[in-house]
């Protein structure tokens, strides 16, 4: 019996990689277990190597694994790029109709060879042989062929029960010719029976779609936006779900016009949003600026991806930190978000707004590929824990009646540096809306006194946003004095937890911080778990050491920051955020601290 298993399924693309991944994960979710899949995909619509790794697992898990034990092969190129994962032991279903063979050096991996495509081309069509993948796959562990039928009749019976019952045929063919093929299901493969769950079905869904759903709950009722990998998904989700709430989702020419729409939007007092990756958030850039200047609350969804230019569309990176805190020209305050997982892209997108709303700046939510594409087991979210905040919005009240000649004062210097805000057709909330420097009635001015009084106002802004942001840094089982803090941000949260309980089983204490604040930065914070650790390493998607930057930038501590890069398209794997670690520790050094 084992306790967790890493499964993969790779082809070409369009073969039905992504639905046969699907159809296993979503099998294993409803039985109860905990999943986190990853999707490698090329940067075309059809062709090229894909595949799907899931980790199926009796607890809770927030990465892929280091090691691989079952992987399905429908062509002979998945053997060659995926192989080299498997553990001992591990098995490869492959398809008859290429004549697979192991790569050198792999004696210890199994190749069961089975005729997918035959069978499914034996009950009408060479699709289905995904489906014939599955029951192969799921005789070697065990699982009953009917855990299946619910989740096809929910594919499939909108075509009909004739189209249910070839796709179970396909399943249970599949299996027959694996059990007897190798005699009945391995022990070594057999999962630990899932966890009760107390009724309630956890969630398995992408980052992406965490994001629109906590828009949905929000309040968001607008999205202008462009499509682009990785961030559509966000588009389509409200596409389909933003109607019913009397909503819209408009595809613009492009992405400049998508956030002067989603800012014209805002500025009319709905909630809006717009999402894009790199290339889009670069064009964006001037209309970010227009947003800071006339403090309007918006929000942008940036999904990180191998740049620069076109780059790599398809692969993980995280490489915008800087862009997204520096990009825009000028000086405007803007907030810099950052989730870990698909739970807080939920609970975090509804805060975005609020945020957006109570400073009247933009907030920029990022994420990157393995958060955003990659799917995660998620406990049912909490609605109750969606709070709407609208800051010094005035629409819907009685607003002050002022003389003919006067305007309302729309940027009135204040305390906080946040002033009343009115929308269009409000009586008595009349004023000017411009991108040039203006006055507390929005009139342009160039005076020397009234643009040092209009830039102060705007950049106190946020001056108590780092103490008051729920987990700017969320640190995981703090020690009083460490030999290590490592520092992560979005997706590799779960990575460095797993490489962490690696390291405090040899002995060592360590600290592990995932930044979810990235500006403005949550220096204190920070500067508190540094000063406790004896080094200090970050992880880095990126070539350029952006987040290790951002720290010594605030809080100085130059001489204690390592770290650990890669930029190669593929997310952090435990073992390399492991052995990266220990290969920056000295050994004499840690022998001090943990004595």
């Amino acid at each position: 019996m084992i306790s967790q298993l890493s499964w993969k399924v790779g082809g070409q693309q369009g073969e039905g990689i992504e639905s046969t991944g699907e159809i296993f994960s979503t099998a294993m979710n409803r039985m109860g277990y905990y999943l986190y899949g990853y999707r490698h995909f090329s940067s075309r619509i059809k062709g090229g190597h894909t595949n799907n790794k899931i980790r199926v697992s009796t607890k809770p898990l927030r990465a892929i694994s280091d090691v691989l034990d079952m992987l399905v092969a429908f062509d002979q190129e998945t053997i060659d790029l995926n192989a080299y994962e498997l553990r001992d032991g591990g098995i490869i279903i492959a398809d008859a109709k290429f004549n697979p063979v192991l790569p050198e050096g792999l004696k210890q991996v199994r190749l069961l060879t089975v005729p997918l495509t035959q069978i499914a081309e034996e009950l009408g069509t060479s699709l289905m042989k995904n489906m014939v993948s599955i029951g192969a796959s799921s005789a070697i562990l065990g699982i009953d062929v009917e855990s299946y039928r619910n989740i096809v009749e929910d594919m499939f019976l909108r075509k009909g029960e004739k189209v249910v019952e070839k796709n179970m045929e396909a399943i249970a063919r599949g299996a027959e010719f694996v059990t007897n093929l190798v005699g009945g299901q391995l022990p070594d493969f057999q999962l630990d029976k899932a966890e009760e769950t107390d009724g309630q079905t956890r969630l398995f869904m992408i980052g992406n779609d965490a994001i629109a759903l906590g828009s949905v709950a929000a309040g968001v009722r607008f999205m202008p936006a462009y499509p682009i990998t990785p961030a559509s998904e966000v588009m389509e989700y409200l596409t389909k779900k933003l109607p019913k709430f009397g909503g819209a989702v408009i595809q613009t020419e492009d992405e400049i016009s998508a956030i002067t729409m989603a800012i014209g939007a805002a500025y009319g007092g709905a909630r809006t949003l717009t999402a894009s990756s790199g290339p889009g958030l670069s064009l964006m850039m001037e209309a970010i600026g227009l947003a800071g200047i006339t403090e309007t609350p918006v929000v942008i969804i940036d999904t990180q991806r191998g740049g620069p230019s076109t780059g790599m569309p398809t692969k993980q990176e995280q490489s915008d930190f800087m862009a997204m805190i520096y990009g825009t020209h000028g000086e405007i305050p803007k907030v810099v978000m950052a989730p870990s997982t698909v739970e807080e892209c939920f609970y975090d997108t509804v805060e975005a707004y609020n945020i957006a709303e109570e400073y009247q700046v933009p907030v920029i939510l990022m994420t990157d590929i393995a958060l955003s594409l990659g799917k995660q087991t998620t406990e049912p979210l909490d609605y109750s824990k969606v709070e709407i905040r609208r800051g010094k919005l005035l629409a819907g009240q009685q607003l002050p009646e002022l003389p003919a000649d006067q305007l309302f004062k729309r940027y009135e210097v204040t305390e906080d540096g946040v002033s009343p805000r009115s929308i269009p057709g409000q009586k008595f909330g009349l004023h000017h809306v411009t991108g040039v420097e203006h006055d507390q009635t929005g009139r342009p001015s160039e005076s020397p006194v009234n643009r040092n009084q209009q830039v102060e106002k705007r950049l106190r802004k946020l001056n108590d946003l780092p103490a008051k942001f729920p987990n700017a840094v969320l640190v995981d089982a703090p020690n009083q004095e460490a030999d290590v803090l490592i520092v992560g941000v979005n997706s590799t949260g779960g990575t460095i937890h797993e490489a962490k309980q690696r390291l405090e089983q040899e002995g060592l204490k360590v600290n592990h911080a995932q930044i979810r604040l990235l500006h403005p930065f949550p220096a204190e914070q920070m500067k508190s778990l540094v000063d406790k650790a004896r080094k200090v390493v970050v992880i880095e998607n990126n070539a350029t050491n952006q987040i290790s930057g951002l720290m010594k930038m605030n809080i100085g501590n130059a001489e204690k920051i390592e770290t650990v890069n890669k930029y190669d398209g593929n997310p952090f794997l435990p073992n390399d955020i492991y052995t990266g670690v220990k290969g920056l520790i000295k050994h004499g050094d840690v022998q001090r601290v943990s004595q």
